[in-house]
């Protein structure tokens, strides 16, 4: 007897269902997938482990504040506005002699600056050039009153001064501490502009470090696009917080055709300075005794253009330098162990160390290398 064929009793399923079938469930995953990230958003992100605002999360930037007023506030009533009187002798015409019977006359001359307020019983940080050669100065106060200053002492090679007033309980400025500085950051510039006292701009750190302005002999300046106008000079550059960063000096003008390109003085070199002005009415510094120049650039062997020392240009006889055994056209490497490439950054490090100080220098003299160290001593008037 036939058995019934079992494989023919079955259904044939057409290759044409087969593949609906298949289309059907993935349209239905897809809706299905659609529904629950429509309702349930955060699913998507907990997979992915993105945040919640859907960016990619590649650094932590803080969140901008809508407001600078809480550092202003903090800081703008230690900032006081200077002004100070010069009376010079001018030369005037022959016609004006023979009527006077006199080939000068006396002229007074006003000028204006800022300060910064650095401790309760009326310690002031200006710059040099504010009150160099004045026979009157006078501070007006947030409050707004005045009061007749006195010089502490004043350093030309830094652009700084000391003044006091004799006020108790001032408003105090909060000074930055350590050099945490970054281009970048947001800063404010409070000061006298053009006799508007308490003139706040705001800009950025454009630069850190900038020594090659030629405007004093010790130069460390941050460089901001915050303005800094006539009358800006000795207020301060604050930070976000409200602390004193720097000691607004300059701006390369409108002469040379800049735009927003002011210098200020960090706090770390104002606070030294001022120290030693309130201490001993001067700036000690250590001094070698020779003067240097940069070497030009040349490639190294990676392919990177860069400088190995620097050259030794004149070398005070008697000095330092000189009884370390340092001539003219010799090449010095590093200073302590440290590489030396920057003539005017060397001179800022020297001039830092204390008199008394020894200093370990590598030296090359045409194709010798030798070590030698060398007793700083006291700088010396320069002018």
């Amino acid at each position: 007897m036939n058995q019934p064929d079992i494989r023919s009793a079955r259904p044939k399923t057409r290759p044409g269902a087969l593949l609906g079938f298949f289309i059907r469930s993935i349209i239905a995953g897809l809706a299905l997938a659609f529904v629950i990230l429509y309702l349930w958003p955060s699913a998507s992100k907990w997979q992915t482990g993105q945040p919640e605002n859907g960016s990619v999360q590649t650094a932590t930037v803080p969140e901008a504040p809508v407001s600078y007023a809480d550092a202003v506030d903090r800081t703008a009533p230690s900032v006081v506005s200077i002004y100070t009187r010069t009376v010079e002798l001018q030369q005037v015409s022959p016609r004006l002699q023979r009527i006077l019977g006199s080939s000068y006359v006396a002229r007074s001359r006003q000028d204006m600056g800022s300060g910064v307020l650095v401790s309760e019983d009326g310690y002031i940080l200006t710059n040099n050039h504010v009150i160099s050669r004045v026979q009157n100065i006078s501070v007006g106060l947030w409050d707004g009153r005045f009061a007749a200053a006195q010089v502490v002492g004043s350093d030309p090679e830094t652009d700084l001064a000391v003044l006091k007033i004799d006020f108790d309980g001032l408003p105090a400025a909060p000074l930055a501490e350590g050099s945490s500085v970054r281009v970048g950051d947001v800063v404010l510039a409070i000061g006298n502009a053009f006799g508007l006292s308490h003139t706040v701009t705001m800009g950025i750190i454009s630069a850190t470090g900038r020594n090659d302005l030629r405007s004093v002999l010790y130069e460390d300046f941050i460089q901001t696009d915050a303005a800094i106008n006539a009358g800006n000079s000795g207020g301060a550059l604050i930070n976000h917080r409200g602390e004193v960063i720097g000691i607004n000096t300059r701006n390369l003008g409108q002469a040379q055709g800049a735009q927003n390109i002011g210098f200020a003085i960090p706090i770390a070199m104002a606070k030294d300075v001022m120290q030693q002005i309130v201490e001993n009415g001067s700036v000690r510094r250590g001094w070698l005794g020779a003067l240097f120049s940069d070497l030009p650039l040349s490639l190294q062997t990676d392919g990177v253009s860069a400088r190995r020392g620097i050259q030794v240009r004149d070398v005070t006889p008697g000095g330092p330098a000189w009884s370390a055994g340092i001539r003219p056209g010799d090449i010095l490497l590093t200073l302590d162990g440290t590489p030396v490439d920057d003539a005017r950054a060397l001179l800022l490090v020297i001039a830092q160390r204390q008199p008394g100080g020894r200093v370990e220098l590598q030296v090359q003299r045409n194709t010798e290398i030798f070590e030698t160290y060398a007793t700083l001593i006291q700088q010396p008037p320069l002018r």
